[in-house]
């Protein structure tokens, strides 16, 4: 496949990263034994992934801004284009040794995610896409799942935990959700779930409480796969609202539906 120069910047600032992380990644199963455990160490880790990256970016586009999960937000002076970064999507399961987190970067231009990078070194998986160009994982072209009816579908979520979420709210949905599907699965990487769907190993997803850094770069990647992603009203609003839905036309169209039933009488 052939990548924009845009586009290669944001592979290789993923990968120097991920690289990163691995050695980090090897290190949390010696600490996991440690009475403090790894959680500073873990920190620290996401700290100086977002600096790889950052750096990386703002060399080759000085002028862009930048926002990332662990730094205040620059602004730039380019006014089009923003970077949109998540070091370490995934940091609970990277903080207990469970191999399933990512590096995220996205490029928003004038308000629209053009590119997306999603890269998982544990697994040494890259999901890539470009507005126009497709999504790719690894350099094979993929596509969202073709299943029409969500009882054949296996479903991708969230689930809210200890001071986050609405867990009521949740609730209701999951109950909904889970009458009607083949299989529910819970992740705990919001940026790798959209890049599943986007593969077709998940029929859908959705999930509230998220920020644009947990979503910009699957979006682009769902899209570019021939999916639909929206946030749970069926709108565009996914930054602002914080929640996303994900699927074909029509597994997205039937999780909106199904997920915004009314609470149950019984």
């Amino acid at each position: 496949m052939a990548r924009s120069a845009l586009l290669n910047v944001m592979v290789q600032a993923a990968l120097k990263a991920g690289k990163s992380l691995s050695r980090d990644f090897g290190e949390v199963q010696n600490l996991q034994v440690s009475v403090k455990g790894p959680g500073d160490f873990v920190s620290q880790a996401d700290f100086k992934a977002e600096k790889i990256v950052h750096d990386e970016l703002m060399k080759a586009r000085p002028t862009y801004g930048f926002m990332g999960e662990e730094s205040a937000e620059e602004k730039g002076t380019d006014g089009a284009h923003r970077w949109i970064v998540d070091p370490l999507d995934g940091t609970t399961n990277f903080l207990h040794g469970i191999p399933q987190f990512a590096v995220s970067i996205a490029l928003e231009r004038n308000g629209e995610v053009v590119a997306g990078v999603i890269f998982n070194p544990a697994t040494d998986e890259l999901f890539t896409a470009e507005k126009g160009g497709g999504a790719f994982m690894n350099d094979r072209r993929i596509r969202v799942a073709a299943r029409r009816v969500l009882s054949d579908c296996v479903i991708g979520s969230g689930v809210p935990h200890l001071g986050r979420g609405n867990h009521g709210k949740y609730l209701v949905e999951l109950r909904h959700v889970m009458g009607e599907v083949a299989g529910i699965r819970r992740f705990g990487a919001a940026a790798l779930d959209l890049a599943y769907v986007a593969a077709g190993r998940l029929d859908g997803f959705w999930e509230s409480g998220l920020s644009p850094w947990d979503v910009a770069a699957g979006l682009i990647l769902i899209r570019e796969a021939g999916g639909f992603v929206s946030d749970m009203k069926g709108t565009t609003d996914i930054f602002g609202s914080g929640d996303v839905v994900a699927g074909n036309e029509l597994i997205h169209k039937a999780l909106v539906d199904v997920a915004n039933r009314p609470v149950p009488t019984r």
